[in-house]
C-alpha cells in the first residue's frame, strides 16, 4: 500500500488539485478498511455487505468489490444502483413498500427484508410469482437499546422499525428464511454482544427454521479502538449454536469510515467577538449530521477554540442562522481565499446532501493511493439544482 501520510504542503494529497467544495476519498485509506473488514470475514465466517444509505460512491466500488460480498439497500434505487454497479448480493429492507416499488425491488434482490407482517403477507404472492428466487425475512426488534443518541435508536420505545416478539402470532414467519435486526450506531461489538443475547432470548425459538440472520449495521468495526476480536468471537460462537445459519453485517460506516475530507474555501470574515467564517460549504447543505447528531467535525490544522493563536466561527453560506459547522482555532490568521479541510467526510455525506438555498453540492474527487494524484470524479452545476424541483 502506498504511504498515505506523505504531506503535500502539511496535507495528504494537493488540496490544491481539487475544486472547491469537494468531497475527496482516499483510495490507500479506504483499502485500509477493507482489508480489516475482508479479515473479519475470514476469521469469523461472516458475510459484510456495503450499506448504500451510508456510501454510494459507484466510482469506488471496483475497489470495494474486491473485498466485500454484495450491496444492501433501503428501497428499488439503490437497489438498481447495487446490481448495476456493484454486483454480488443485493439485500433490501425498508419500513414499507409499495407495489410498484415492490415491482422493481424484484429485479434486483436476493434478499428481501420485510417490516412486519403485514408487509409479507401483502407482497408474499407477489415474490412467488417473480422470475427470480428472492429470500426473504422478517426485521425484529429486540428491545434492547444501547445507543446514547434518541434520534438513532431503533429500539426506542414505540419504534416504528421492526417486529416486536409480542406482536409475533403463529403464522406469521410462514414463508420466511431469515431474521434480521439493526440496532447499533457507531458501536463497538460489546454493544453488540449485549444485543445478540436479546435477540436471541426473544427470538431464539425461530432460528430452526431460518436460513440467514442479519446482525444489521451500526458496527464501527474499522474504528481504531474497535474489538475484533470480540466480534469474530461473537460471530463464531453464534455459528456454532446454529451451524446452519449464514450471517450478514451491513455496516455502512466502516466501510468509509475515516477515508475522506471535505476541502473548502474562506469566502469571507466578519469581525466579531468570535470573527466569523464564510465558507463555500455548508453544515445543513453538506455535513448535516453535524447539525443532526450532532458533533464537531475535525478539521486538519485546526484546533478546539483558545488552543491556539486564532479562533473563528466557522458557518455556511445558506440562509440557515445555525449553519455553523463549529468554533476552530488556527495557529495562523485565516485569509479570505485559504483552503480547510474536515476529515472523515466521506459516510453519511454524499448520501445526504441538499441543494437549500440553491447551494451547489460538492465536486466529487478520488486520490490514487500510488501516484497520490487526486481525480475529480463529478462536479455539479445548475442542471442538477434544476432538474430535482420540476
Amino acid at each position: 500500500m502506498a504511504n498515505h501520510d506523505v504531506p503535500f504542503d502539511g496535507y495528504p494529497f494537493d488540496i490544491q488539485a481539487c475544486p472547491s467544495p469537494a468531497y475527496v476519498v482516499d483510495d490507500a485509506l479506504l483499502r485500509r478498511n477493507l482489508e480489516r473488514l475482508g479479515q473479519v470475514q475470514a476469521e469469523s465466517g461472516a458475510k459484510i455487505l456495503l450499506a448504500l444509505k451510508g456510501f454510494a460512491m459507484w466510482d469506488t466500488f471496483p475497489l470495494i468489490r474486491e473485498y466485500l460480498v454484495g450491496t444492501t439497500a433501503s428501497g428499488q434505487d439503490e437497489a438498481r444502483l447495487g446490481a448495476e454497479t456493484f454486483g454480488g448480493e443485493v439485500h433490501v429492507y425498508s419500513p414499507a413498500f409499495t407495489a410498484p416499488e415492490m415491482d422493481v425491488v424484484l429485479r434486483y434482490a436476493d434478499h428481501l427484508s420485510f417490516n412486519s407482517p403485514g408487509q409479507w403477507r401483502r407482497f408474499r404472492d407477489t415474490v412467488a410469482a417473480a422470475p427470480r428466487r428472492v429470500s426473504c425475512g422478517l426485521r425484529v426488534n429486540p428491545e434492547h437499546s444501547t445507543g446514547e443518541v434518541a434520534l438513532y435508536d431503533p429500539c426506542a420505545p414505540g419504534s416504528r422499525l421492526g417486529t416486536r416478539a409480542a406482536n409475533l402470532s403463529p403464522g406469521d414467519l410462514d414463508g420466511l428464511e431469515g431474521l434480521h435486526f439493526h440496532t447499533l450506531c457507531e458501536q463497538n461489538s460489546d454493544a453488540l454482544e449485549a444485543t445478540l443475547a436479546a435477540f436471541e432470548a426473544r427470538f431464539g425459538q425461530y432460528l430452526e427454521r431460518m436460513r440467514w440472520v442479519n446482525f444489521g449495521g451500526g458496527h464501527h468495526i474499522t474504528r481504531a479502538d474497535y474489538d475484533v476480536a470480540r466480534l469474530v468471537r461473537l460471530i463464531r460462537d453464534f455459528k456454532a449454536r446454529y451451524p446452519h445459519l449464514e450471517v450478514y453485517l451491513e455496516p455502512g460506516e466502516a466501510i468509509a469510515l475515516n477515508t475522506g475530507f471535505l476541502v473548502c474555501s474562506v469566502l469571507d470574515i466578519i469581525d466579531d467577538e468570535i470573527p466569523n467564517v464564510i465558507l463555500d460549504t455548508s453544515a445543513t447543505a453538506h455535513m448535516p449530521d453535524v447539525l443532526e447528531m450532532p458533533y464537531r467535525p475535525e478539521i486538519i490544522g485546526g484546533g478546539l477554540p483558545g488552543d491556539k493563536a486564532h479562533t473563528y466561527r466557522l458557518g455556511g453560506t445558506t440562509c440557515l442562522a445555525g449553519d455553523v459547522i463549529g468554533d476552530y482555532a488556527f495557529d495562523a490568521p485565516l485569509a479570505i481565499g485559504d483552503r480547510l479541510v474536515f476529515t472523515d467526510m466521506a459516510h453519511y455525506t454524499m448520501v445526504k446532501t441538499t441543494t437549500f438555498n440553491g447551494i451547489r453540492l460538492p465536486a466529487i474527487c478520488r486520490v490514487d493511493e500510488t501516484t497520490r494524484a487526486v481525480r475529480t470524479v463529478r462536479t455539479f452545476g445548475y442542471v442538477d439544482y434544476m432538474q430535482r424541483l420540476s
